[in-house]
């Protein structure tokens, strides 16, 4: 078990910046199954913020610091404590989706105001249909690849209107919860840039952001190659599953600096009790310098 410092207070900042600019849609784009055998794409410019005084209506919030997530929103009494015992600045939500693993008898729009007021940053999360080669019996619900960008888009749907039931306001994210699936079949890799292109879209033109969760291996790996042959609309912020226990959001294979700068999570170590001023959750951990939600307009 690798163990926080002591000065586990980390610092963690919440700024709010303008968003992301993406590249124009190619002609044709080669998953992360087969792009090994054809040439290099050419790279486009770093996903960064657009100057000052662009056009963007959408708020942008950002938290670095470290973060947790759990199968069901803890109760307001334990993140009470936690909130001055652990060094956790965020922790993630399951806010929506049809495939969630775990009930939320406690997610309400009151939870998420007193949570908010202990000064808890959240990260919304939606789980939804998986890719069409997913090997998961516990959520059987597939993208169908003819269909996939129509139905990522009606999963943005659900979403943007679960966050606004939830009271959390224009600009805030939602990450794609994508399990990982197995590396080699065109046809599913296709399917999931296809969904996260049309749930991307949608999000946006409901006033959220789009966000991304999946496992370095499998979704990320994909959505990084569909991001460097310019497939547009990208997400906005990415989650990456990587168990390395390595707290960092920059340095990782597969995933160059450039892309997502500052737009990212990654969930560097599996569940874990952990336990502060005698409070114990079972938790992943999460470290940030990415995206959270914002209030209500």
């Amino acid at each position: 078990m690798r163990l926080l410092p002591p000065t586990a207070l980390l610092a963690a900042s919440l700024v709010m910046f303008p968003s992301a600019v993406h590249g124009h849609a190619p002609d044709r784009w080669e998953p992360a199954a087969v792009r090994a055998a054809a040439p290099s794409p050419v790279r486009p410019a770093p996903l960064a913020a657009p100057p000052a005084g662009s056009a963007d209506p959408l708020p942008e919030y950002r938290f670095t610091g470290v973060g947790f997530d759990a199968c069901s929103a803890p109760s307001e009494e334990a993140l009470s404590v936690w909130s001055t015992a652990s060094p956790y600045g965020a922790v993630n939500i399951y806010s929506s989706g049809s495939q969630r693993g775990c009930q939320q008898p406690r997610l309400t729009p009151q939870w998420v105001a007193a949570v908010r007021a202990m000064g808890w940053q959240l990260v919304p999360t939606h789980v939804g249909l998986q890719a069409p080669c997913a090997e998961r019996p516990d959520k059987p619900l597939r993208i169908d690849p003819a269909r996939a960008e129509e139905q990522g888009g009606q999963e943005a749907g659900a979403a943007a209107a679960a966050l606004q039931a939830l009271g959390l306001g224009p600009g805030s994210p939602v990450y794609l919860d994508m399990e990982a699936y197995p590396t080699g079949d065109a046809v599913c890799s296709q399917a999931v840039v296809d969904f996260t292109v049309g749930w991307t879209r949608a999000l946006r033109a409901a006033g959220y952001r789009s966000g991304f969760y999946s496992s370095m291996d499998s979704g990320i790996a994909d959505i990084v190659a569909a991001a460097q042959a310019g497939r547009a609309p990208m997400p906005d912020a990415i989650w990456y599953a990587r168990w390395d226990r390595r707290p960092t959001t920059s340095g990782q294979a597969g995933l160059p600096d450039d892309l997502w700068a500052g737009h990212r999570i990654h969930q560097y170590r599996g569940s874990a009790n952990e336990t502060y001023g005698g409070v114990t959750l079972s938790v992943d951990r999460d470290e940030l310098d990415g995206l959270v939600a914002g209030g209500a307009a």
